[in-house]
C-alpha cells in the first residue's frame, strides 16, 4: 500500500539562500529513507512572520 503525505515545512534561511535549493536538499534527504519512494518540491511561499 502507498499513501501520499503532504507535509508543510517552515525553515529559516539567509536571504541569499534559494528556497528551491533548500527544498531539493530536503527531498534528497527524504529519499535516503528506504520507505520514501518519491519526493518533490511542488511550491514555496514566504512566511509573513
Amino acid at each position: 500500500m502507498r499513501t501520499y503525505l503532504f507535509i508543510k515545512v517552515k525553515v529559516e534561511h539567509d536571504a541569499k539562500e534559494k528556497p528551491e535549493k533548500l527544498g531539493a536538499e530536503l527531498c534528497r534527504q527524504l529519499l535516503k529513507n528506504y520507505i520514501v519512494r518519491e519526493a518533490e518540491l511542488s511550491n514555496h511561499s514566504q512566511a509573513d512572520d
